[in-house]
């Protein structure tokens, strides 16, 4: 069987159900090193078009790594399109076995983007970021209960604090570290730092988990990252706009990056004050102020050009 063939892989921590079209054969391999070897032995002689598998918090990194240094092509996709998608073919019913058929039938019907795989400096650094993200919650989350507890307790939890504070300090080394090895990152992060309203979380962010920065045009990347406005028209109606999916750590760090921007930067600060004068709900305009940066930004990284605001204002 060659050509047309569609497969979906239902993803847990320790095994893979793997569903084929269209001859709707179900099969299951172990999540580790063998079963990915015996994955690839399985898929490589049917000439698959394309195999798609669920976002499922990392479990399927090594899984989709394997795959694609086998030459498959492999699209990872938000889970609540597929189960959206499942719903409208009324799969209301929800097993391993299920879902990777379904998977195999949103692959054949909506052929979603395949995602170009990042490499294992690129994912050293993302879970780095991720990491220091967790400790900064951590501290948060801290910081508020010593309020609430008892004045005896009060210095377990202060001493906790000033720990994870040190662990803090340690993972901003580590990732200085990870970006000073790649002399790629270094120009890119420079080029991000040089736009007023851009940190070092940020720039660190965006080079972890968007890799294709640069690469794609400024529609597409508005839509990976979540910041394009999707229509809600029937008829005569006319639906308020709204942002939807999207890779959220990106979404969230550029929130705070364009908070800044909208007060200090030449370009965003005069737009924001604009689209807030015309009457646009303030949330709203910050959310088209981060669509804004981002695409300044895609358009930087692509022609490896430091900020210059006159020429970009038009962006």
């Amino acid at each position: 069987m060659t050509g047309n063939v569609f497969v979906g892989i239902d993803v847990s921590k320790d095994t893979l159900d793997v569903g084929v079209l269209p001859e709707g054969r179900i099969f299951r391999v172990a999540n580790d090193e063998t079963g990915h070897r015996l994955l690839v032995e399985q898929l490589r002689p049917l000439g698959v078009e394309l195999i798609v598998l669920e976002a499922t918090g990392g479990y399927q990194t090594a899984a989709v790594s394997a795959l694609v240094v086998a030459r498959l092509t492999v699209a990872v996709v938000n889970p609540r399109q597929v189960r959206d998608f499942a719903r409208s073919m009324g799969k209301l019913a929800k097993t391993d076995a299920i879902d990777a058929l379904v998977l195999a039938r949103f692959g054949e019907m909506v052929r979603p983007e395949p995602r170009e795989l990042k490499d294992e400096e690129t994912l050293e650094l993302e879970a780095l970021v991720v990491r220091r993200r967790q400790i900064v919650d951590m501290i948060g989350a801290e910081t508020n209960r010593v309020q609430q507890v008892p004045k005896k307790m009060q210095p377990d939890i202060r001493e906790h604090i000033e720990w994870l504070k040190h662990r803090l300090k340690e993972k901003d080394r580590e990732i200085r570290r990870q970006i000073e090895k790649s002399p790629i990152w270094r120009e890119k992060e420079n080029l991000l730092r040089g736009i007023p309203g851009i940190g070092p979380v940020t720039a660190t962010t965006l080079l972890s988990a968007l890799p294709e920065l640069g690469k794609i045009g400024p529609k597409q990347i508005a839509a990976l990252v979540g910041v394009a406005p999707m229509n809600r028209d029937s008829g005569k109606m006319r639906g308020k706009r709204t942002i939807w999916g999207g890779r959220a750590s990106v979404r969230r760090t550029l929130y705070m990056a364009t908070l800044s921007a909208a007060k200090n930067n030449p370009v965003i600060r005069p737009f924001y004050q604009r689209l807030c004068a015309a009457g646009k709900p303030k949330k709203a305009a910050l959310v088209a102020c981060m669509r804004k940066l981002l695409i300044i930004m895609n358009a930087m990284v692509k022609s490896s050009e430091s900020w210059r605001a006159p020429e970009l204002v038009a962006a």
